[in-house]
């Protein structure tokens, strides 16, 4: 697997992931840029086959708690590409510095809950926000 940073018209199919697996908060062209400017953004390929895209939302003091978000294509799960993913994305959080690595599932991705409880995520908070209806489940990496 190739992992490669989102910048310049990358972008756009950063994006375009994002808003087929988060249907509830589409993301329009502008706020990728401005997230690209807090977060580290990241595609990844198997080959050439765009399969998935991450986010790593950078450690905060005072505790040191970095939040990792892998989203795998539905063509593209159950093969290994999530998990070697994953992996790749913890270490980059662990080398910013983050003591506490936390993720973030829609509650509707049941895939994606799955996989995340399934590699060690202990949930702790759920929330809607203002307008939705479908909640968001914040998760936690025990022992980080």
């Amino acid at each position: 697997m190739d992992v490669v940073v989102a910048t310049g018209p990358l972008l756009e199919d950063w994006r375009a992931i994002h808003n087929a697996i988060i249907p509830t908060d589409p993301l329009s062209a502008d706020d990728v840029a401005e997230r690209a400017t807090r977060h580290r953004l990241t595609l990844a390929y198997s080959g050439r086959e765009l399969v998935g895209n991450a986010t790593v939302r950078p450690p905060q003091d005072p505790d040191a708690i970095a939040t990792v978000i892998v989203r795998v294509l539905p063509d593209h799960r159950r093969r290994g590409h999530g998990t070697a993913y994953l992996q790749h994305e913890l270490a980059e959080a662990t080398n910013l510095g983050a003591r506490r690595i936390e993720t973030v599932v829609l509650e509707t991705n049941t895939d994606g809950f799955a996989f995340a409880l399934a590699h060690g995520f202990v949930e702790h908070d759920r929330y809607v926000l203002d307008g939705d209806t479908v909640a968001y489940v914040d998760l936690h990496l025990p022992g980080h």
